[in-house]
């Protein structure tokens, strides 16, 4: 053997000698500073349950990754910062389920044991510290060996660039096309709210659908048709709106959406639209929606997006709604966000950030959330709104804190008036579908408002929270007056004045019976009309009155491939918050309003 060939044997030798050393050294640094979250979902019979949806979320509750179980219900998310987490499992005909403040620390290992009911689902939570040197014990190493199939769904990467956004491996087949299916029938009846905020047939039938499209998308499909009585007739209604949730790779995941209504007007006397094909057409809006995601920087993330709007309905008109919000996350020490919205509310923005929660609900809301409309001199106004908003979130353990303050300019101000005697003239009222009442234009206005917050958890499946702040509102004409000449006259009498208001809500679900209960009470100097603003940085909200949400499981027969809830909607049962005008007419921006329905889950 020459010389040359003995000293290249030697050198790979030493090369894969000292290559095994490093990567030996590294795997326990690695490890020490790290933690894992494992479990299994199982029924209240024990039984594994293959293909649950497991979410994990940061303290500021951002979704960090998600998988499905494998054929054991089993799951694992590895290589975690030390941080506080929490854990959301969903599957179709269980309720789901969620475990809060998961503390994670180097070189521990928690363990989840969790178990869906019909009923009501617990999850059980376990820490044990791992052995020194191992990434996990040898029974989890062996759910990844298990299954030649779902290896690659199961196999979370520290790296969140090579997990979709949709919770499956690019890795991952299936021979149907369609998977994840999951959806809900809704049936309701009752008062609807005001065409200026959003509005819901008398007696309605809504349907949402989600799927996952050959493993690499999200599909989701709601649509709903209703009747609305009134004294001259039954006015029909449909809207359908269709989601594209992109499955492509990183933390950018693009969404479109399309939405389209038809609305019939009944014909009111004393309204600006009268008997008459010509006078009281349809209303059809469409809309097209683009929003997305990237991250600019390692702690900085950009939302970002528009809503192209088109309405028909006496006028054609369009406009588009811009939106930009970045958020910059500093870990323990808190987030803070900047927004600027421009145009309608919105709606994709917000529905982007509860969409975390997988609840089809969401979908019913959006649909239901028309634009601000209104008449001057016959003539169709849309509200428009630019809001530069500022927000700072901390969360502390169970505890979240919030500030926030904002600057809003609102043209063509829309809002809900009863005015039986008159007061107003007609060519300024549009008649409101879900009511007696009709919507008025009042006016460009602009104002400044902050606000602060807390959230207390108390448990798992309950929180208190508490917002209060400082805001423009309005007050009425400081005389009686039998009429007005015109609308402007009526809106140089509407003042703006500053009031401070209070939030206070409840949430929680009855053991036993798995009754979720929302009950929240608003506030202010109720001698005024103060606007509602809607954050687009935190999760704080201001409401008005008395306010009751509640969602009660039913049981049904075994082996029914669907869950079924009854739902009911109770909004300012006290009717607080209506601005006098004069006479016997009142604006407001929150009716009275109750609904009851039920809601068939699968």
């Amino acid at each position: 053997m020459n010389l040359r060939a003995v000293t290249l044997r030697f050198g790979l030798l030493a090369g894969g000698i000292l290559s095994f050393g490093v990567g030996y050294a590294a795997s326990p640094a690695e490890t020490r500073s790290t933690g894992h979250i494992l479990g299994n979902v199982r029924n209240s019979r024990g039984i594994a349950q293959m293909g649950a949806r497991v979410f994990l979320y940061n303290r500021f509750d951002q979704m960090v990754s998600r998988g499905l179980t494998d054929e054991i219900g089993r799951f694992i998310f590895d290589g975690l910062a030390p941080d506080i987490y929490t854990v959301r499992v969903l599957l179709s005909s269980f309720v789901p389920a969620e475990r809060k403040n998961i503390s994670v620390l180097p070189s521990f290992e928690n363990r989840l044991d969790i178990s869906l009911t019909s009923i009501l689902s617990t999850v059980q939570m376990v820490s044990t510290p791992m052995a020194p040197g191992t990434l996990m014990s040898d029974d989890w190493k062996w759910v990844l060996r298990a299954s030649q199939s779902t290896r690659p769904v199961l196999r979370f990467l520290p790296d969140a660039s090579d997990t979709l956004a949709s919770g499956i491996s690019t890795s991952s087949h299936s021979d149907s096309p369609f998977s994840q299916t999951s959806g809900v029938l809704r049936l309701s009846a009752g008062d609807g709210q005001s065409l200026a905020r959003g509005t819901e047939q008398g007696l309605g039938t809504a349907f949402a659908l989600a799927t996952s499209l050959a493993g690499s998308a999200r599909l989701q499909l709601s649509g709903n048709l209703g009747y609305t009585g009134t004294a001259l007739s039954a006015t029909p209604g449909a809207a359908i709106r269709t989601t594209y949730i992109a499955g492509t790779a990183g933390i950018s995941s693009p969404e479109v959406v399309v939405t389209m209504r038809q609305l019939n007007m009944a014909p009111r006397a004393g309204s600006g639209i009268t008997v008459g094909s010509a006078n009281a057409p349809p209303l059809r809006t469409m809309s097209a929606a683009l929003i997305d995601k990237t991250q600019i920087a390692e702690n900085i993330t950009l939302d970002y997006g528009f809503d192209f709007q088109s309405i028909s309905f006496m006028d054609r008109l369009n406009y588009l709604s811009p939106f930009i919000r970045a958020s910059m996350d500093f870990g323990g020490q808190g987030r803070v966000r900047a927004a600027y919205t421009s145009g309608g509310q919105p709606t994709e923005l917000l529905l982007r950030d509860a969409h975390r929660q997988g609840d089809l609900d969401l979908n019913f809301a959006a649909l239901a959330q028309m634009p601000g409309m209104s008449l001057t001199n016959s003539h169709v106004a849309i509200e428009r709104t630019q809001n530069l908003e500022l927000g700072y979130e901390r969360v502390e353990g169970s505890r979240t804190y919030s500030l926030a303050a904002y600057r809003e300019i609102v043209s063509n101000g829309a809002f809900m008036v009863y005015s039986p005697d008159g007061l107003i003239p007609a060519s300024d009222l549009l008649p409101d579908l879900t009511s007696r009442s009709s919507i008025f234009n009042a006016g460009s206005y602009q104002r400044l408002g902050y606000t602060a917050a807390i959230k207390q958890a108390l448990g798992d499946k309950t929180e208190i929270s508490i917002a209060a702040g400082r805001t423009g509102a309005f007050a009425g004409p400081s005389g009686a007056r039998a009429s007005f000449a015109d609308a402007s006259e009526l809106r140089s009498e509407i003042r703006q004045v500053q009031r401070a208001w209070v939030t206070v809500k409840m949430a929680g679900t009855i053991p036993g019976v798995g009754t979720r209960v929302s009950a929240n009470y608003g506030w202010t100097d109720f001698g005024v009309m103060v606007p509602v603003h809607i954050f687009v940085t935190q999760n704080a909200y201001q409401d008005i009155g008395v306010n009751i949400y509640i969602r009660q499981p039913l049981p049904v027969f075994a082996g029914l491939p669907w869950r079924v809830e009854a739902t009911a909607d109770l909004r300012n049962m006290m009717a607080q918050g209506y601005l006098p005008m004069g006479g016997r007419s009142v604006l407001t921006n929150s009716p009275r309003a109750m609904r009851a329905g039920l809601n068939f889950i699968f």
